[in-house]
């Protein structure tokens, strides 16, 4: 009786070490970060811009290809901060900055909205520019605009009226800065001011407008920006930089579809492309996957460390997806 219960306890003994040595086994595997199914949806803001529509629809089409379902909804920017804040959205690629620095205060004060660094976009900007044949010829910073008043016919072409834009344009004027006292702004909307460029440099006149970019302006037009401008429209002659922003915690919640966000990166060249499908009528995700197809090496970057919602290499899950 003793031996069998010294065998059995000898067993159990020898059951436990392989136990122990099973857990230590598991444990020591390697693992990943899979979402939990309430990441699965990505909710993304589109505050109505066509370089916001146009990120967001790429994002969306590597999210797709990843296994997850984003979800696009259209706000203007103070609803999108509120929904991040709610967590009622979870990604704005949309933080243009200077533009948006007071209005988004409040909440990056409070805590409520987490803004990614770096950027997702540097190089933007908005400012004066003028056909490259102006620029060549001498029309190179807005103290030029002046010397060259009778060839611009006394003009300078803006956007819409009541737009931030044209009150810096306003104020130029009327404070006879740079020597541009007298010269009259012609408003009008984004396409009726580039319809007047396009005329203008059909027929090899002189003019100046305002440019910015991304912009598929700056692919349909040979074009140079004016330096100079002494911060009229924001530092560094009109530079401009825009940020992701998440709602709080996302990245920890959803560490893995965090990660992607984190790693986007967008350049002006590309923006300016995708733009320019958009506004020619093609849909959104059509223009992002054709783009992708195009020039897969942007995935790269954006999905190194990036796994598919159910944990598998997320770079040839998405290449898949997009028939390369």
């Amino acid at each position: 009786m003793k031996l069998r219960i010294k065998t059995l306890l000898a067993q159990l003994a020898r059951l436990a070490c392989l136990a122990a040595a099973c857990g230590a086994a598991v444990t020591a595997l390697p693992a990943f970060a899979q979402d939990p199914p309430a990441c699965r949806a990505v909710h993304f803001a589109d505050i109505g811009w066509t370089d916001i529509t146009s990120t967001t629809a790429l994002a969306s089409t590597v999210f797709e290809g990843l296994g997850y379902q984003p979800v696009t909804t259209v706000a203007s920017v103070p609803i999108s901060f509120a929904g991040l804040k709610s967590k009622q959205l979870d990604v704005s690629l949309g933080y243009w900055w200077p533009v948006q620095e007071k209005a988004i205060a409040p909440f990056v004060e409070s805590k409520s909205i987490e803004v990614l660094q770096p950027p997702n976009l540097t190089g933007a900007k908005a400012t004066f520019a003028v056909p490259t044949y102006a620029y060549d010829a001498g029309l190179k910073t807005f103290a030029d605009i002046a010397k060259h008043r009778d060839q611009l016919d006394g003009k300078i072409y803006g956007i819409e009226p009541g737009s931030s834009a044209n009150a810096a344009i306003q104020k130029m004027i009327a404070t006879n800065k740079f020597g541009l006292g007298g010269v009259k702004l012609i408003e009008s909307s984004e396409a009726g001011m580039l319809v007047s460029v396009e005329r203008a440099i059909r027929d090899k006149k002189w003019v100046v407008f305002l440019g910015w970019e991304p912009h598929p302006m700056n692919i349909q037009i040979d074009m140079k920006y004016l330096t100079g401008s002494e911060g009229v429209f924001g530092p560094n002659d009109g530079e401009a930089r825009v940020y992701t922003l998440t709602s709080p915690d996302y990245l920890s919640r959803c560490p893995n579809a965090g990660k992607l966000v984190s790693n986007l990166r967008f350049s002006t060249q590309l923006e300016n492309v995708v733009m320019q499908s958009v506004m020619n009528k093609e849909k959104p995700a059509d223009a992002a996957k054709a783009y992708l197809k195009k020039n897969p090496q942007v995935l790269d970057a954006w999905l190194a460390g990036v796994k598919t919602y159910d944990g598998k290499d997320g770079l040839p899950a998405v290449k898949a997806y997009l028939g390369l």
